[in-house]
Formats: structure tokens, sequence, C-alpha cells
């Protein structure tokens, strides 16, 4: 639909405005509330009707076509909203005026994105029928916004389509990656709490020391992957924190480790659990320590791009931007909770290239300086709203 681009391209300013404003006022998972009432202040000039999730965070929008629907057909649209506690180091205009909090992920671009294309769509209501679900979701970060915006409401119950994006660092500016299958890991967080014994630093045979059996734990979870695990089954398990001891001279009695782990095979997921509990018990007995492992699930499910729904997305693309914007990149090991999403409807996520080494944009996600080719936000509202258009229509 050639006015989809038309209105892209009118609206490239109100989209970049959008996303500034979201970038200078950062908040966390789950406390998005100032950003929630932004979202719902731009709807109500739009005219979209919405409500707030009961948490006071995260909005659900509806976009009804004008022109007849028989089928009652609906799909979804999501953006996740949160940020980070990031202290940016970017020197810009719109630099983050929370001390602490930064978009160090590229969720105010998606935000922006979305409100784009919610613009687009409300002034095509004559040129299509079904309805549109626009979801703003809190809490990617911390696995939590997914669940939570599944129970606002039935709007998950009726759509028959869910379609995401990310803005990525590791795709050049304006490329679009859409393939089939397995796109993003699943994702579970744990720790290792070690008790030891502890004691004078001058006396180490009247105790057991924390940060020894710490660091042998840390070499020995290493194994996990690179010994235990087929090289041909992805999987990563990193030890993110390490604390232990307060001063030079005395040995620490306790010790605590955090890591994640990254999955595809959810078999080997649970596989890989036993591994790092058992892996820390042993380890802790060599030395005479013992340890507790607090392991929970973050996100126990993969993003798979459903064959049909990429495949129509991919022609959406092409027909907005054109067939050589789309490119082929690896999978990632990084979570994201639109997999939950994905578990009970067909859909596909899009990784929408931000890289530009020409203007310096090339830090990686949840860095100080990252930040975004601000060009291709006006192009990836015009992809939200093709592939609803085009989902409806088929």
């Amino acid at each position: 639909m050639d006015e989809i681009k038309k209105l892209s391209a009118e609206y490239a300013d109100y989209i970049l405005d959008i996303r500034r404003q979201l970038h200078r006022h950062p908040e966390a998972s789950g406390q998005e509330f100032e950003t929630t009432k932004f979202i719902c202040q731009e709807l109500e000039k739009l005219g979209i009707s919405h409500t707030v999730g009961y948490k006071s965070v995260g909005v659900v929008a509806v976009i009804r076509g004008n022109l007849p629907d028989d089928e009652n057909k609906a799909i979804a649209l999501r953006a996740d909203i949160d940020a980070l506690p990031v202290t940016e180091a970017n020197d810009v205009p719109y630099r983050s005026e929370i001390k602490g909090m930064m978009h160090a992920c590229g969720h105010d671009g998606h935000t922006a994105i979305l409100l784009g294309a919610a613009k687009i769509l409300t002034a095509l209501r004559d040129k299509f029928s079904g309805t549109v679900y626009l979801i703003f979701q809190p809490s990617e970060e911390n696995g939590q916004g997914a669940k939570y915006m599944m129970k606002q409401g039935d709007w998950y119950e009726k759509v028959s389509r869910v379609f995401g994006a990310h803005l990525w660092m590791d795709v050049p500016a304006g490329k679009i990656s859409l393939e089939d299958g397995p796109r993003m890991a699943a994702g579970d967080i744990f720790s290792i709490r070690v008790h030891g014994r502890g004691g004078h630093g001058a006396q180490p045979e009247k105790t057991i020391d924390a940060v020894v059996v710490a660091s042998a734990l840390v070499m020995n979870l290493q194994t996990i992957v690179s010994r235990r695990c087929s090289p041909l089954d992805s999987a990563v398990v990193t030890i993110g924190s390490l604390k232990a001891g307060d001063t030079y001279n005395v040995i620490a009695g306790e010790a605590e480790l955090q890591g994640a782990v990254r999955y595809f095979n959810l078999e080997r997921g649970d596989e890989i659990r036993k591994l790092i509990e058992e892996t820390a018990a042993h380890t802790a007995a060599i030395y005479g320590a013992y340890v507790d492992v607090d392991y929970s699930q973050r996100i126990p499910s993969v993003v798979r791009n459903d064959p049909a729904c990429s495949d129509s997305a991919r022609k959406s693309v092409t027909k907005v931007l054109g067939a050589d914007v789309l490119t082929s990149v690896s999978s990632s090991m990084i979570g994201e909770d639109f997999s939950y999403y994905l578990d009970g409807k067909p859909g596909c996520f899009a990784f929408i290239g931000i890289r530009n080494p020409e203007k310096g944009l090339v830090y990686p996600h949840h860095n100080s300086q990252f930040n975004i080719d601000e060009d291709v936000l006006a192009g990836g509202a015009a992809v939200y709203a093709q592939v609803a258009v085009d989902w409806l229509a088929e």
C-alpha cells in the first residue's frame, strides 16, 4: 500500500520526537508509570481506544478498520517500554534526565515505532477491515511483562497472529531480518550461596575460604558447556556477579555468585540446571563448604518464527521498503519474553538494523554509549503498519 510508505515519511518527525522524549525519561521494569501516561496521551490525541494494565503500567490499544469484516480478524503488534539501570555516557541533546537510568536497549525506539504505526493505521481506517491491537508492554528486561499483558482483557484470545521487532545492533542500519524458526533463546537465572567459615587471613587452616570455593566454582561451571554439552547444541552459562569478603586480612566465610543460562533446546536447559546444581555441590564439598542454589526459569521458551507468518512479513517489508533491505543474521542467545506470545499464537519477530559505524553507532545493547540510527524509525513504523494490513487481508 503506497499510502503507508507516504504516511511513514510524513510522520517521520513525529516518530523521532516521540523517541527522544522517551529517551529523556527512562523508567525501570515495572515502574513505567510516566511512560504509560505519555503513551495514553498520544493515543488520546489520535482518538484510539485504550486501557491501562491493572498495575498502572502497560497499555492495550485498539484500532478497528472501517471496511466490512465478516471473519472478525484480529492481530497484535507489540513494543516494549522499559529501560535499564545504566548511566548514560552519550553527549546528546536528548540524553537521559533520570540519574542511573537509560534506554540502553532500544525500547524507546520500539515504542516510538508502534505509536508511529498507530498514527498510520488510524489514517487508513477506511482502507482495511479487522482489528489491530497495540500492545505497549512493560517489564521486558526482567522477563515478566508478556505474561502480565496477556492477562489484560481478552485481546490475546481474540488475535490470530502476533508481530514484534527489536532494533538490533548486529544488523546494519536499515536492514531487516525475518528468518523462520528459532531466533532468540530461552533463558534462566541462578544464584549460588557459598557457606564456608571465616577467620583471620594469617590462619587459613582454621577457615574454609569462601573466596577460593567461589573461584573454583567459576572455573568448574565453564566446563558444563565446553565439556558436558554437544558443540552442535548451543548453550551459554555466564557468571555475571561474584561477591565475597569485606577487607584484606579477613578470610570470607560467605560468597555469592549470580549467573545466567541461555539455550535453544529446552531439554538441554533442564540438563544444564541439574549440572549446575551438581557441580556447585561437589565443588564446595571438596573444600569442606556447602552451597544453596536458587535456580529459576526466567524465559522458559524460545522466540520461534512461524514460517507462514515470517514469509508474509517479508513480503510486507518488500512492499514498503524494497526487497534489498531483507538480510539474514544468526539467531541470538539473548532472551526475549516475546516468546510467551508465540507459545500460544503464530507470529514472528523481526530484527531491525541500527548499526552505523559512520555515525559512531556501534556500541552493544546495555552499554552506556548505546544509541540507535534514528533514520530507521519511520521505516520500522511502516513495516508494523504494513504487516498488520496484510495479515488482516489474508
